[in-house]
């Protein structure tokens, strides 16, 4: 899909989610119309990755009605939905006989982009 081919989009970069348990929520949601996608999100058994996806999503549909008032709401759909890797945060944690262990702490970006689709 061409990128320029969409009604709106929304962009939350530098979340504290791994990005594999976010896709896991992001495929869920996948091509699928924008209230369907809001009640599978509100009932889904992962909680933060949910609640990230799901803010991402109202923050798209608003973009949809401040950039054309006109936009039925009930038609929009997300036509790409993806999750990539951020920055990982690296942190140390003590470990026995005086040494220390890396951990990782990753991040993640959610781009959704929405588009117009005319019946249900």
């Amino acid at each position: 899909m061409d990128r320029q081919e969409y009604i709106s989009r929304a962009i939350a970069k530098h979340v504290r989610i791994s990005p594999q348990k976010c896709r896991l929520v992001a495929d869920l949601v996948r091509d699928r119309f924008v209230g369907e996608a809001l009640t599978i999100l509100q009932f889904s058994s992962k909680k933060k990755a949910s609640t990230v996806v799901e803010k991402v999503l109202r923050s798209a549909v608003a973009n949809a009605q401040q950039k054309s008032p006109d936009v039925d709401v009930d038609n929009l759909y997300i036509s790409e939905i993806f999750v990539n890797q951020g920055p990982q945060w690296k942190r140390f944690r003590p470990v026995p006989m005086g040494r220390s262990a890396r951990i990782l702490k990753p991040t993640s970006h959610v781009h959704i982009y929405l588009d117009e689709r005319k019946g249900s």
